[in-house]
């Protein structure tokens, strides 16, 4: 099909919801994965409605409801009490807006097989090494071959070849905080709700996965050294428990199950300011790298998705439509990648009286006006990224 064959870079979130997208609208795809496998990888992740929207236009939500906790609540929580400073209700959203957990693994599966049933081709193996934009796009493989296609879209996450190509290369900066990542059996019956344990300078996140038979824990310290970027790096579990060693509840049983976890150190990088090029395209961390404190990151990917495939597929100009994408989600990735990058002083208060007075004033805004406290988050939740496109 001339001018209708893409190849998307990366096997993850982005890469395979845009590959679906796509071959729904008629094109011929290929997604290109360095793995060997699409393996169980990561660990849990937030579905909140706004990505949502876009798992139900795909044809995937009986799918991630049987793969997925459905989420009743947000649970803020005073390390050392243990005791509920804000219960933000999820059952306040609107009707049609779901909120879920769900392991990595899970929705990459969900989506990697309707995208192999719809036609889209997937060759694992696939390292490429330098992407060359033009008419057609030129890839260099790490082993020495090469490939041409005439769309590529870069789904391949924080260290993107494309994103370079188009951006030159960029030096992030390290934030001063680290975060470790597991999952672990679910011993403490841990309910449908995402957990924020606050305590000074660090927080530890706990939801369910997996029909509440596991727990995903992701748990941010700051510091001054730092881990270099990436999922490969493990830490001695001892480690994470002497840095939450103060925090009570349900939090010393999860982490005593703990075996082996993740640690990265946490980057701020920039969005990126060209998303497009000459028969090219970027989505995702490609494109807008983001921090985990506003649970955003698969949505966005699933987001951008939907509107480059919707561009591309109802204009007839392709680097108009490439230029139409770009032009609808620049600013919301940008405000939503500001917003997560400010989010976790408020969970790391350290002068005990500031954060007693911050803890009341929450509680107390919670109790009296709690449809403000969620409403907080409409120009997150409420956005239809099928209806933008």
């Amino acid at each position: 099909m001339p001018g209708r064959s893409v190849t998307i870079i990366g096997g993850g979130i982005g890469g395979f919801a845009a590959a679906l997208a796509l071959r729904q609208r008629g094109f011929e795809v290929r997604v290109l994965e360095q793995a060997e496998a699409i393996s169980e990888v990561g660990a849990g992740l937030q579905i909140s409605p706004n990505g949502l929207r876009v798992i139900e236009a795909l044809g995937l939500a009986e799918g991630l409801r049987a793969r997925a906790c459905r989420a009743q609540a947000v649970s803020l929580r005073d390390h050392r009490r243990g005791s509920e400073v804000l219960r933000l209700d999820l059952g306040g959203l609107p009707a049609d807006s779901g909120y879920h957990f769900v392991h990595r693994a899970d929705l990459i599966g969900l989506l990697s097989q309707a995208a192999r049933e719809a036609g889209v081709q997937v060759r694992l193996l696939q390292k490429v090494s330098a992407v060359h934009p033009g008419g057609p796009v030129r890839l260099e493989m790490a082993n020495g071959d090469s490939c041409s296609a005439d769309l590529v879209i870069g789904g391949d996450g924080l260290h993107s070849v494309l994103r370079s190509a188009l951006n030159g290369v960029t030096a992030p900066f390290f934030t001063g905080q680290v975060a470790w990542r597991a999952v672990v059996p679910n011993l403490t019956g841990h309910p449908p709700e995402a957990r924020v344990h606050m305590g000074p300078g660090r927080h530890l996140v706990s939801y369910p996965l997996r029909g509440g038979k596991m727990v995903n824990l992701v748990a941010a310290e700051e510091r001054r050294g730092w881990t270099e970027e990436g999922w490969s790096h493990f830490d001695d579990p001892a480690n994470l428990r002497a840095a939450f060693s103060g925090f009570v509840g349900d939090v010393p049983q999860l982490l005593a199950a703990v075996d082996r976890p993740g640690l990265w150190g946490l980057f701020r990088h920039p969005v990126a300011r060209r998303w497009y090029g000459e028969g090219v395209a970027i989505l995702g961390d490609a494109a807008h790298p983001t921090l985990p404190f506003m649970a955003q990151g698969a949505n966005m990917a699933l987001e951008d998705a939907f509107v480059l495939a919707t561009c591309l597929s109802s204009m007839q100009d392709r680097e108009a439509a490439l230029a139409r994408y770009q032009a609808l989600r620049r600013d919301r990735c940008d405000k939503i990648v500001a917003a997560a990058t400010g989010n976790a002083w408020k969970y790391h208060l350290k002068n005990p009286l500031v954060r007693g007075v911050a803890h009341l004033g929450m509680g107390m805004l919670g109790r009296l006006a709690p449809e403000r406290m969620l409403g907080q988050f409409d120009w997150i939740y409420g956005y239809d990224a099928t209806r933008v496109a």
